[in-house]
């Protein structure tokens, strides 16, 4: 049967028309949108070559439309699904995504020629919608002939085929990896609607970024399947995390196992990832319904302590790599703000910095600037700062208010002191703990006391080892202990005092008994050196865990063995003392 159809008017129509897409691939969507607001569980969408003059097709297998319904319903513009019949549909309980009750005309943006095909209840109608008909009819689309026309099919399941022909050559054609891409985000990880682009499932591959995948053989859960996507692009993703599928049918909601709960990976980050997990050995631990997975099911905790790492080791490898790109877009300033620091600050100025860049991870580049201008103050203006700054604006006023401010720095001085000495004691804690455990090497420790050279005495406090020092012993060892000699090189270092005196210090293992063979070691070292420094004395620190009993020493005067407890212990009483007696 063959007749005509009419627009049912709407007073918003012209407005609704007037809207634009900003993409050819988002006019698409909005038939997809219509698919699963119709129920469906699939919709194919073929795109032609490009020029070829082969219509786009849209095919779903939903509820499909009597004439009727498209005659009162689908023709009534403006009058959406959602306040026709509520905000979920009637089988699947979906949550509906037709809002306007225009995205159903989407296809006219691309199109000279809509027609729509529909089956329901055994009966298929035909409607044809052409472009240039509602151009000349300049909004008054009530008395605009559609064609209609039905045909009994009873042997054809329902559902509905949009055909768009004479494509517009003007506008871009529609790219399938975009709109696979488009579809992912929205459609990507919902378990009873699958779409297909030209005969391909959209699924994680069609996400732009980086794609992590691996099968693991876990102890309980036997052959785990690990696909994921961490998009890059800015937006994330409706349906964010990672959904575990067990026997082909997805359980529950995406997740990311217990990585939510994380503090070191942004919440921008964490919703721009997709993926699944496929567990088939979890079947017996799923819910009757097949809704969840039981919580208590050892399998399924071994899978999320296996995923936990995992998941925030790509986290970071993105993350990183994102941060270095955004540093290098703040290159200049960043470069500038550590300039202005002192050298032993700017490590702890790069590390802060990355923790403001996490915790203000995807906004503006503006903002992030700002924010780094902040830490850089911060860094550069230390309580010492201030109490300068009082001591410069008080030297023009009266004597009592310079006396006053230079009162005030010895407070503030006395001050840091005091906070100095109780870091140094939980650093002398942890450093006695490291040596007790007797895993640090020879040269971990060596490192350690290179760098805090004021646990080796008060007569080192205001020693050090410089650049040409650290050369001088680094030339001298390759020379000695080169890789054909096999022998192990030993953990020494130099350092110079206030007055220009020299030190040579041995470090041995923690654990490793001090013995005469190593006062003989140290003693050739010293004397080798001493050629570099002919005019110089050089003394000699040698430490370790225990010293030989009976053994007789002969280091001659201001050199000295010394145990890693007595270290120590004077260490922790000459801070104690300074803090008692002076910061107090």
């Amino acid at each position: 049967m063959s007749e005509h159809a009419h627009f049912k008017i709407d007073p918003k129509l012209a407005t609704l028309l007037g809207e634009d897409y900003r993409s050819t691939e988002l006019a698409l969507k909005e038939l997809v949108d219509n698919a699963y607001d119709a129920d469906s569980e699939y919709v194919r969408i073929q795109l032609p070559e490009p020029f070829s003059g082969n219509p786009i097709v849209i095919e779903d297998n939903g509820t499909g439309m009597t004439e009727k319904e498209i005659r009162e319903e689908y023709l009534r513009v403006a009058n959406s699904r959602f306040s026709r019949k509520g905000e979920r549909t009637k089988a699947k309980k979906r949550v509906v995504l037709g809002r306007k009750g225009i995205g159903k005309f989407a296809g006219l943006l691309i199109a000279e020629v809509m027609q729509i095909a529909s089956i329901a209840r055994g009966v298929k109608t035909t409607l044809t919608i052409s472009k240039s008909a509602l151009m000349r009819a300049d909004f008054d689309l009530s008395n605009i002939n559609l064609p209609i026309e039905t045909e009994k099919v009873d042997d054809l399941p329902a559902g509905t085929t949009i055909t768009l022909a004479g494509l517009n050559d003007n506008l871009p054609f529609p790219n399938p990896v975009r709109l696979k891409q488009l579809l992912i985000s929205e459609f990507g990880k919902i378990e009873d609607f699958s779409v297909f682009v030209n005969d391909t499932p959209v699924d994680v591959d069609d996400i732009s970024g980086k794609t992590f995948a691996e099968t693991a053989i876990l102890p309980k859960s036997g052959e785990v399947e690990i696909k994921y996507t961490i998009s890059d692009k800015k937006k994330s993703f409706k349906q964010s995390g990672l959904v575990i599928r067990v026997k082909d049918k997805i359980i529950g909601n995406p997740e990311l196992f217990g990585l939510e709960t994380s503090d070191l990976i942004p919440d921008k980050l964490m919703k721009r990832i997709m993926g699944e997990v496929r567990a088939d050995k979890l079947e017996d631990d799923v819910t009757g319904d097949w809704g969840a997975i039981i919580e208590s099911s050892e399998m399924y905790q071994e899978i999320c302590a296996y995923m936990r790492p995992k998941l925030e080791e790509s986290f970071k490898h993105v993350y990183d790599t994102e941060v270095r790109l955004a540093k290098a877009k703040l290159k200049k300033r960043v470069t500038k703000g550590l300039n202005k620091l002192p050298p032993y600050r700017r490590g702890l100025a790069e590390n802060t910095l990355k923790k403001v860049m996490l915790r203000f991870f995807g906004e503006p580049e503006d903002k992030i600037a700002t924010v780094i201008s902040v830490v850089f103050s911060a860094f550069e203006n230390d309580d010492y700062h201030y109490a300068m700054k009082r001591i410069e604006k008080g030297k023009n006023s009266s004597q009592e208010t310079q006396v006053k401010s230079f009162v005030d720095f010895g407070e503030t001085d006395a001050a840091i002191m005091a906070q100095q000495a109780k870091s140094r004691l939980q650093f002398i804690d942890r450093f006695e703990y490291l040596v007790q455990s007797t895993n640090a090497t020879e040269q971990q420790v060596n490192s350690i006391l290179k760098e805090n050279n004021w646990l080796l005495g008060a007569e080192f406090h205001l020693a050090s080892t410089n650049d040409t020092l650290k050369r001088v012993v680094e030339d001298y060892l390759s020379r000695k202990y080169s890789e054909r000699s096999g022998r192990k090189i030993p953990g020494i270092f130099l350092i110079q005092d206030y007055k220009k005196k020299f030190t040579l210090i041995e470090v041995k293992k923690p654990g490793q008994t001090i013995r005469k063979a190593d006062e003989s070691k140290v003693v050739g070292h010293r004397d080798d050196l001493m050629l570099l420094f002919p005019n110089r004395k050089i003394n000699i620190l040698l430490i370790g865990d225990k010293i030989q009993k009976n053994i007789k020493l002969e280091l001659g005067d201001n050199s000295k063995f010394v145990t890693y407890k007595e270290l120590i212990d004077n260490a922790k009483g000459r801070v104690r003392w300074l803090n008692e007696n002076i910061y107090n």
